[in-house]
């Protein structure tokens, strides 16, 4: 009995001495890693990269910029299905142990030993929180005793909610989707609210293995990790056996979001946009700040835009013959696969790439480049049509001589006519053009070229081209501004201009000829060089760079008479940006393609609208005076004068240079430009409440052709625009403002008239047009002033000479 008092004795003792020494081992271990253990309390502070997302102006999805795709959800914000689904398949005892769990270490082992292929992670939520946020992904001892010490060390300071909060917006979860919230939409174009009981139990499959579950490589391995989460989900109580059992016969379909600014033709905008956002804020709040921007894109007018825009380019390069081929295939046994591996442009649909199969008869028949899967595989169907007569007749050449079989080449549907196409080519030409509200500068549409994807150069904003004939309105503005009125008198006649260098400049007119006196009026119709010179002289050059300055047309305008025809260089932002101000009687605005940007808290950290609100700020109404806007921007021009160069260039339309554009049928004014040789042809105009500018150009300047105007090709992608923006919209004529007298004149001379051959002229208070004209005037024939009716004001000769 003693022996075995004694036994009993030494057993205890040692296990005593065991357990001193085990926890003494344990202290010391814990000690040692506590030592340099990471801060976990910044994890109250947390703060992921979260995506930008760019919207239209409608509220819908522009575009989204990140280096990571995820959206933060708050935890209030996640249905408790999708926190079940991650609790099953991650961590089944999350809401009990205190950090890590002993059993779950002890299933998870077994399940090992026992060879199955679910094999569990030991690893709790709160540990992967630790690994995630705090320590890295090696497999080693140390770092596995850092990750439980830190975890106890979690679950001690935050919530059961805040923990899993953090996993679930940061977890990884395949296709370069990180949290819930991306994945929810970018597997299923769904938001988590929306995900049924199977979807959300394939996202909180994807943890372990988000590679080697994906649901186009490996669908039947996706499909049995779902159904055994929906297991899981069953056992543990969070949904029952019936809905487990209908969850698993769904079928696992991932529909992946596709979101391009192509759906809307607006790549420009958005690249644009992206640009001045890294600009700002740099590219690590761009790709991880989680900005809200809404933008001022209408989607509406930016497809009529490019319709116009593309139409014109199209019309003019067709015009101009056939280019050929894109390149040849070995059409071979099957051609869609070769067909299918060159890249198309994503942006220009409906047109599509096809192959030339056989052009021995009339119509050219046509194999169409199929698609590829959503596993990247090349479709099996193959589809085939034919370019008939009619579609290619616009090339003057027969189809043998026109392509060879295994040619590629771009078709269009032809509406109404199915299996048939109209033979396409990208143009050679580019252009750009811009829409714009002329009250606030919000830009409506951009279009920087034919295509995005064959270019990203913004001929819209970064093309510095001549906007020629389009600038004259500019000098025409001024000297309203200093006296002159539509009536006066400026002479069209053959001048020399010493260009200080012992050579003569001798401007001439678009069509060689000059003749004679005419109005004011006259020179923005008809677009006469001549008088445009005559009338920079006399107002003085200097004069010509302050309102090209105070426009926003140039920053630095040399002062030289060629200037005033539009020799410098500026981009199509700027001009219709310049035309708008005419629109909105003369008031400064600034072009924005932004309207407003939220921070990832919601805060407002940019607003383009910079009016101050008196009263709006008000807690209740007590009957006080209601609240007033206040605008304080600059008047750039007298609006007097901004309304009569509009009705000088609504005559622009009437009978001048524009007339193109008259069928239309709205109250339209507006202004063409050319350039020497044709390289640049512009039309920038405007309606009451909507300005439209827009150029054509080779992207290395060269000549349009001998008999190109922008008469003929940048007024008609005007005029389309115009009729497809205004077609639901009653006609507005131009506000008159206070001040202004609408006098009948005769169109030729500017005289008082009545009766057919007169307008009504828009003179200012203390001028009016004249009853007849004497010879004179100053600026050496430059001007010629009424001198009958006592209506014009006298306009001295200027400064004169060459600036």
């Amino acid at each position: 009995m003693r022996g075995l008092t004694r036994l009993i004795g030494f057993i205890f003792a040692t296990g005593a001495i065991v357990f001193v020494v085990a926890s003494a081992v344990l202290a010391a271990v814990v000690w040692k890693y506590e030592q340099d253990l990471p801060d976990y309390s910044q994890l109250k502070n947390y703060e992921p990269p979260v995506m930008t997302r760019v919207h239209a102006a409608d509220g819908s999805l522009l575009a989204e910029y990140s280096r990571e795709r995820r959206l933060y959800l708050p935890s209030t914000a996640i249905p408790d299905l999708v926190k079940q689904a991650f609790i099953s398949a991650e961590d089944k005892n999350f809401y009990s142990h205190g950090g890590f769990d002993p059993e779950g270490i002890a299933r998870a082992g077994l399940v090992f030993l026992q060879g199955s292929r679910h094999v569990q992670g030991a690893s709790t939520i709160t540990q992967q929180v630790a690994k995630n946020f705090l320590l890295n992904a090696d497999r080693t001892f140390d770092r596995k005793i850092r990750e439980i010490l830190l975890s106890v060390r979690i679950e001690s300071a935050y919530s059961k909610e805040k923990i899993l909060e953090l996993y679930l917006n940061e977890i990884y979860l395949g296709l370069s989707n990180y949290g819930v919230a991306a994945a929810a939409l970018n597997y299923f174009n769904k938001s988590v609210h929306e995900l049924s009981i199977a979807e959300v139990a394939y996202l909180a499959a994807l943890p372990k293995e988000p590679s080697a579950l994906n649901p186009f490589r490996n669908h039947d391995r996706a499909v049995e990790r779902r159904n055994y989460v929906i297991g899981r989900m069953a056992e543990d109580g969070y949904i029952t056996q019936e809905q487990a059992r209908h969850a698993r016969s769904e079928p696992l379909v991932v529909n992946p979001r596709v979101l391009t600014p192509n759906t809307i033709a607006a790549g420009f905008f958005a690249e644009e946009v992206r640009r001045e956002l890294s600009e700002r804020y740099g590219e690590q709040k761009l790709y991880e700040g989680g900005l809200s921007v809404r933008t001022t894109l209408d989607p509406k007018i930016q497809l009529m835009a490019r319709k116009a825009l593309v139409d014109g380019l199209v019309r003019y390069d067709e015009a101009h013959g056939w280019h050929g081929a894109l390149k040849s295939i070995d059409l071979g046994q099957d051609w869609g696969v070769p067909l299918a591996d060159i890249p198309a442009y994503g942006d220009i649909k409906p047109w599509q790439l096809a192959v030339a199969l056989d052009v021995s008869g009339p119509s050219i028949r046509i194999g169409l480049q199929p698609e590829h899967d959503k596993a990247g595989a090349v479709v099996q169907d193959r589809q085939t049509g034919s370019v008939p007569p009619d579609g290619y007749r616009w090339t003057g050449r027969a189809p043998k001589s026109l392509v060879k079989p295994g040619d590629v080449f771009y078709v269009e549907p032809v509406a109404g006519r199915a299996g048939e196409y109209r033979l396409r080519q990208i143009p050679e030409v580019s252009g750009a053009c811009v829409a714009m509200d002329p009250y606030t500068g919000r830009v409506l549409a951009m279009v920087g070229g034919f295509s995005f994807d064959e270019s990203e150069f913004n001929r819209a904003t970064q093309a510095q081209r001549q906007p020629g004939s389009s600038f004259k309105p500019l000098v025409y503005a001024a000297a309203l501004d200093k006296g002159y009125t539509p009536s006066s008198q400026i002479l069209d006649a053959p001048v020399q201009i010493d260009d200080g260098s012992g050579e003569l400049w001798e401007p001439a007119n678009f069509e060689g000829t000059s003749g004679g006196t005419h109005t004011l009026r006259f020179g923005i119709e008809h677009s006469i060089n001549l008088m445009t010179v005559r009338l920079a002289r006399d107002l003085g050059m200097p004069l010509v760079v302050e309102y090209a300055k105070r426009f926003g047309i140039y920053d630095n305008l040399p002062p030289f008479l060629s200037m005033s025809i539009g020799a410098g260089e500026t981009t199509v932002l700027r001009m219709t940006t310049a035309y708008s101000m005419f629109d909105n009687g003369g008031k400064r605005i600034k072009a924005t393609l932004i309207d407003r940007i939220q921070d990832r808290w919601g805060n407002t950290i940019y607003k383009h609208d910079e009016r101050l609100c008196e009263g709006c700020d008000a807690a209740k109404w007590d009957n006080q005076p209601e609240p007033t806007l206040i605008d304080k921007r600059e008047q750039v021009i007298d609006p007097l004068s901004a309304y009569q160069i509009t009705s000088i260039m609504e005559g622009v339309i009437q009978r001048g240079t524009g007339i193109a554009i008259k069928e239309v049928g709205k109250t339209l004014a507006g202004k063409t430009g050319t350039t020497n040789d044709a390289k640049d042809l512009w039309f920038v105009g405007y309606s009451p409440n909507l300005t439209f500018g827009v150029f054509m150009g080779y992207d290395k300047p060269r000549s349009l052709g001998d008999s190109a105007q922008a008469a003929l090709y940048t007024a008609p992608v005007f005029r389309d625009f115009m009729k497809m923006a205004l077609k639901d919209t009653p006609d507005t004529p131009f506000r008159v403002p206070p001040g202004i007298k609408l006098i009948s004149v005769d169109v030729h001379s500017g005289l008082r008239g009545s009766g057919p051959g007169t307008i009504l002229e828009a003179f200012k208070p203390g001028t009016g047009p004249p009853d007849s004209y004497a010879s004179g005037g100053g600026g050496g024939g430059g001007a010629q002033a009424a001198v009958d009716g006592g209506g014009d004001q006298s306009v001295g000769s200027g400064t004169g000479g060459l600036y």
